[in-house]
């Protein structure tokens, strides 16, 4: 299983982005979906998650600005950044926990996209 995350870069305060993270292979099914980011000399930290039920993870420092979805037909998850602020900045990692026709249940992760808030 490979996870492809695409729409990190730079952009001003208040501005917005949108994060993709495509998984491929021998995917039976994914229940959880996240999206977890590490700045420098820092934890990484989830940011935002869905359950295959829908059910919602967050956290507090992006609440009402982060939205996540799923697109299960494709695989794919989403995370729309809106009023990004400096502090956001950070390297931006997806996870999935996948059940695989071969290995059985495992997690995931994709290789990290910069997300830099900045004027």
């Amino acid at each position: 299983v490979q996870l492809q995350a695409s729409g990190g870069g730079l952009v001003q305060p208040g501005g917005s982005l949108r994060l993709s993270c495509a998984a491929s292979g021998s995917i039976v099914s994914i229940n959880a979906m996240g999206w977890y980011r590490q700045a420098p000399g820092k934890q990484r930290e989830l940011v935002r998650a869905i359950s295959s039920s829908g059910r919602l993870t967050y956290a507090e420092s992006v609440k009402g600005r982060f939205t996540i979805s799923r697109d299960n037909a494709k695989n794919t998850v989403y995370l729309q950044m809106n009023s990004l602020k400096p502090e956001d900045t950070a390297v931006y990692y997806c996870n999935m926990e996948v059940k695989t026709s071969v290995r059985g249940t495992g997690s995931y992760w994709g290789q990290g996209t910069q997300v830099t808030v900045s004027s």
